[in-house]
């Protein structure tokens, strides 16, 4: 029997079987191919993410050091540069102490006429601009003086801290506005100086102790001026001892009760240190890219004693003041200060704080209101300059005071200014004055002031 296989069904059998081989390998390569591409791919992105990775370190790098700077600038201690070494001098210091110093060298030369006498040879008033000193009801001795002097040069020591969580600062502040020290310091010969304590103050945290400025004087308002103050009638200006506790933008302290009094129908003054207790400021300031405002507060006891009298009143005042930017270029500043038995506050003095009755048992407080406006213009990187109003005003009792005591007095300034190169300052200002006393008496001031100042 013979059994017969069909051919085509074998024929194709064997065609796959030999065809088997070739797409396993067409397949193959396909995949070869295919995976080749893949880790292409893969490759690729992975250099995106470990680029992406390398941009995102670099701006939180970049971003670090902009905290840093931040930190830096908003720091209150010292700049970097004036430390003289990164650890305490001394083995008692603070572990963590850092020691720095500072100041300026200035020279002024200063020509003032005056129309009714001479300001005293030597005096205050013939160093920088003092309102209290322009004479009033004199001759006209129609001639100019001349005075050059290096006194408001300035250096001061700052050590800062931390301790135990505690922030710390002590600082020492110095210049040579203190009087010949010997019988040739003068302009014969030598022109000696002594120094002057100008600040002197430990801080921790929030508390400060020690001398610097009154709490009711706002230092950054003061403007850009030649002379040592500027509008000196119009702006309050006391350093003395206090303690002060700071917390946010509120401030108070507790201040040296220093009295200045007038006698009875006299120009004659008394300081009296008889006060028993502080005079008591406070202050609220806010600050911006616009500038800042700030506006404080003062009350206080007059006190004058003596073996047969005791004497006392009391004195209170307000002050607003601050300094608002223009654009880039300009900025205002300006204050105001009102109130009675303040006079030792306000322009050196310039008014007393009140006056004694005839037997010495009574204070009658003086009045005063006074204030100045500056606008500051800078022209380019090397050249500013500053025009300035200045004004004060007393209400006297003449019954008590008579009539030789000062019943305002106002100056204008103007000035330019020119920076030939970091921290150095060469600046010329033209200054009038004028001082009235309750007789209708008055005095004028006009004075060239020049100056030459390098801060180091």
């Amino acid at each position: 029997m013979t059994i017969r296989i069909p051919r085509r069904p074998l024929a194709l059998a064997m065609s796959l079987a030999l065809l088997a081989p070739g797409m396993a390998v067409a397949q193959t390569a396909k995949e070869r191919e295919l995976e080749a591409r893949i880790a292409q791919l893969e490759a690729q992105v992975q250099a995106l993410v470990g680029a992406q990775q390398q941009q995102q370190a670099s701006l939180v790098d970049a971003k670090a050091q902009l905290d840093q700077v931040k930190v830096a600038q908003a720091a209150p201690a010292p700049d970097p540069a004036k430390a003289i070494q990164g650890t305490p001098i001394l083995t008692a210091g603070s572990p963590n102490g850092r020691f720095s110093y500072g100041g300026f060298i200035k020279v002024d030369a200063m020509a003032t006429d005056t129309n009714a006498g001479e300001i005293a040879d030597g005096s205050a008033g013939r160093m920088f601009y003092l309102p209290s000193a322009i004479p009033v009801g004199g001759a006209d001795e129609s001639h100019v003086d001349i005075d050059t002097h290096a006194q408001f040069s300035r250096f001061w020591f700052a050590a800062d801290g931390e301790t135990q969580g505690h922030k710390t600062r002590a600082y020492l502040e110095f210049d040579l506005f203190g009087g010949g020290s010997n019988q040739l310091g003068n302009e014969a010969a030598t022109n000696t100086h002594a120094l002057t304590l100008r600040q002197a103050y430990v801080t921790w945290d929030k508390w400060l102790a020690g001398q610097t400025w009154s709490n009711f004087q706002d230092v950054a308002a003061l403007p850009d001026a030649v002379d040592f103050v500027g509008p000196t009638e119009g702006t309050t200006f006391v350093r003395q001892a206090q303690l002060r506790y700071t917390s946010g933008a509120f401030s108070v302290a507790l201040e040296n009760p220093q009295t200045v009094l007038t006698g009875y129908r006299s120009t004659t003054r008394t300081n009296s240190d008889d006060g028993a207790l502080p005079d008591i400021s406070v202050r609220w300031t806010k600050k911006g890219d616009w500038g800042h405002v700030s506006v404080a507060g003062l009350a206080r006891q007059l006190r004058h004693d003596t073996a047969t009298t005791s004497a006392s009143g009391n004195g209170f005042g307000v002050s607003a003041s601050g300094k608002f930017n223009i654009g880039k270029n300009d900025d205002i500043r300006y204050m105001l200060t009102g109130g009675q038995g303040i006079g030792r506050y306000v322009g050196f003095a310039l008014g007393a704080d009140g006056a004694l009755d005839a037997t010495g048992s009574d204070i009658e407080g003086t009045g005063v209101l006074a204030g100045f406006v500056a606008w500051r213009h800078v022209f380019d990187p090397k050249l500013r300059g500053n025009l300035m109003f200045s004004r004060a005003q007393f209400d006297n009792d003449t019954d008590w005071t008579g009539f030789g005591v000062t019943e305002s007095a106002q100056s204008i300034h103007a000035n330019l200014i020119y920076s030939p190169f970091p921290k150095l300052d060469i600046g010329a200002e033209l200054i009038w004055g004028n001082r009235e006393v309750e007789s209708g008496a008055d005095g004028d001031l006009r004075r060239l002031h020049t100056s030459i100042k390098y801060s180091f």
